[in-house]
């Protein structure tokens, strides 16, 4: 066990023994240095923010923003850990989801729904919460490195009732399951706003150029599954998201296969830049998020963003 496996799960352990009141206050006091000591991670979020507010924010607001961001964030990784401790009421009552009747009747009718997500708010919790609320659910996670943390999340994710899947490495390509998943009625959520690799479908996104992942529009071109966005943010007493959708699937007559993709995806990237405006310092983008930031900002930051894919 490596010293990255051994702080996860110390997180996972100390951080659930103390009281919510003293674990958040640590973690908002870890924010509030990591503001002021800045850094690779604090910049580049100052950077992703800046597009999302525009030029004419001053930059004291902005500076104000980034240290509510990072906040954020901290909240996000306290309640993380905390989240194998909590009984299933207490999931139910700490997430909040406008549109949950949508997802309702969704399983009900055994057509399932993919849900494109920012990384903003608390995925985690949104994930708990549809598995406490009895639909099945299933999405992919990046395998992350060591394999004893990749160990670790899957476990934890597995324990709040989520199936999770590699990216790679598992017994069957992970697009072919979530396709059987869908057919059988599951709730699929996918994290949508970022995707850099080359099968990233290009979109504008805040007035720049960025790649957006193609799996929420495939999924639904193929399926028939409806397809949300969602909205993430937090409130004092809960974390919320509301869904906007479903979104207008191109039939094949609308063109080829990969211009349906890529008009999907914008679709998607428009209603994500909507929310994440609404709520910006609840959007947790840490790492490189524009084609025209490549090498800004130093070293990307790995663990923590894979670790909510």
């Amino acid at each position: 066990m490596n010293l990255t496996e051994l702080g996860y799960l110390a997180g996972w352990r100390l951080v659930r023994a103390l009281p919510r009141p003293l674990a958040a206050a640590a973690f908002a006091a870890g924010a509030d240095r990591a503001h002021r000591k800045g850094g690779g991670g604090t910049d580049r979020l100052r950077a992703n923010l800046r597009r999302v507010v525009g030029p004419e924010v001053p930059e004291a607001e902005l500076d104000d923003l980034v240290r509510r961001g990072l906040r954020s964030y901290a909240r996000y990784w306290m309640e993380a850990f905390r989240l194998p401790s909590l009984s299933r009421a207490q999931i139910l009552s700490g997430f909040r989801l406008d549109g949950a009747e949508l997802l309702a009747a969704d399983v009900a009718a055994g057509r399932g729904a993919v849900v494109a997500l920012p990384h903003a708010g608390n995925w985690d919790a949104a994930g708990a919460w549809v598995a406490a609320t009895g639909w099945p659910i299933s999405t992919v996670m990046e395998r992350l490195k060591p394999e004893g943390v990749y160990e670790r999340f899957l476990a934890f994710r597995g324990k709040l009732g989520m199936e999770i899947l590699p990216t790679h490495g598992g017994p069957r390509p992970p697009f072919d399951v979530l396709l059987d998943r869908l057919r059988s009625g599951a709730v699929v959520p996918l994290l949508a706003d970022r995707d850099l690799s080359a099968r990233g479908v290009e979109v504008d996104f805040f007035g720049a150029k960025t790649r957006m992942p193609a799996g929420p529009a495939l999924l639904a071109i193929h399926t028939g599954a409806p397809l949300y966005v969602a909205s993430m943010w937090y409130e004092e007493d809960a974390a919320c998201a509301s869904l906007s959708g479903p979104l207008p699937v191109p039939d094949p007559e609308a063109g080829p296969l990969d211009a349906r993709v890529r008009s999907l995806t914008q679709m998607i990237a428009d209603r994500l830049a909507t929310g994440i405006a609404r709520h910006p310092q609840d959007w947790h983008m840490l790492q490189r998020m524009w084609l025209d930031q490549r090498g800004a900002g130093g070293t990307e930051l790995s663990a923590p963003a894979s670790g909510r894919s």
